[in-house]
Parts: C-alpha cells; structure tokens; sequence
C-alpha cells in the first residue's frame, strides 16, 4: 500500500465547539484501488475513524478539495 497524500483538517468538535483536528489520508493499494481514511480527534481519546474505497474520478476529485476543506465526510 503507497500514501498518495495526506492532510490535517481543523474544526468544530461537539457541543463546546471547541477546536479539534481530523487526519485524512489517501492510500492506492497493490491492486490499483484507491482508499481514503480519516481520524478524527486524539487517537488515545477513541477518537471515530472511518474508511472507504474510492474509484479514480473520486480521489481525484479529494485531492483537488481545498486542504481546509473536509466536506468529504458530510
């Protein structure tokens, strides 16, 4: 598995809206494919973390996604 890209996204975490970050990165695996992972928050504080495989047009399209912008996941 190859890292493509990666990123460091801020923004609103819960109720306090206090300020939290959210990692995203993308990955091209042995056949080709495409995945995208993201963590959000601390690791030690269990932190959600989600990941989907995407086709070309779409890690096209998230590599070309302003870095602030994290709209992916909405």
């Amino acid at each position: 598995m190859q890292l493509i890209s990666s990123r460091t996204i801020a923004g609103p975490e819960g109720e306090a809206l206090s300020t939290s970050q959210a990692r995203e990165a993308l990955f091209r695996d042995d056949r080709g494919d495409f995945i995208l992972y993201r963590g959000d928050g601390d690791a030690a504080l269990a932190g959600e973390e989600r990941i989907v495989r995407l086709r070309l047009r779409e890690a096209l399209i998230w590599l070309n996604e302003p870095d602030d912008c994290g709209s992916w996941w909405e």
